[in-house]
């Protein structure tokens, strides 16, 4: 499994051009699966994204998770 994790102020998914998922403030993830992976890497990528401290604090450190601002997560798998 491979996963690319990017910071985004609004992101979506359109298909024949009609917005099938989308989100403010948050994580948007590209996710690629391998016929190698098993059902437990779902639970570990999710665990992983909601702790991922990516966001700035007030000292503009990141020390913020996704739900520490209130924001969402956008999951694009392949």
């Amino acid at each position: 499994m491979r996963a690319v994790i990017q910071r985004v102020r609004s992101a979506s998914v359109r298909v024949d051009d009609e917005v099938i998922a989308s989100i403010d403030r948050g994580l948007l993830v590209l996710v690629g699966f391998e016929a190698a992976d098993t059902d437990a890497c779902v639970p570990w990528l999710a665990d992983k994204l909601a702790h991922l401290r990516i966001f700035e604090d007030a000292q503009d450190k990141m020390n913020l998770g996704v739900g520490d601002v209130g924001g969402a997560i956008l999951l694009v798998p392949n």
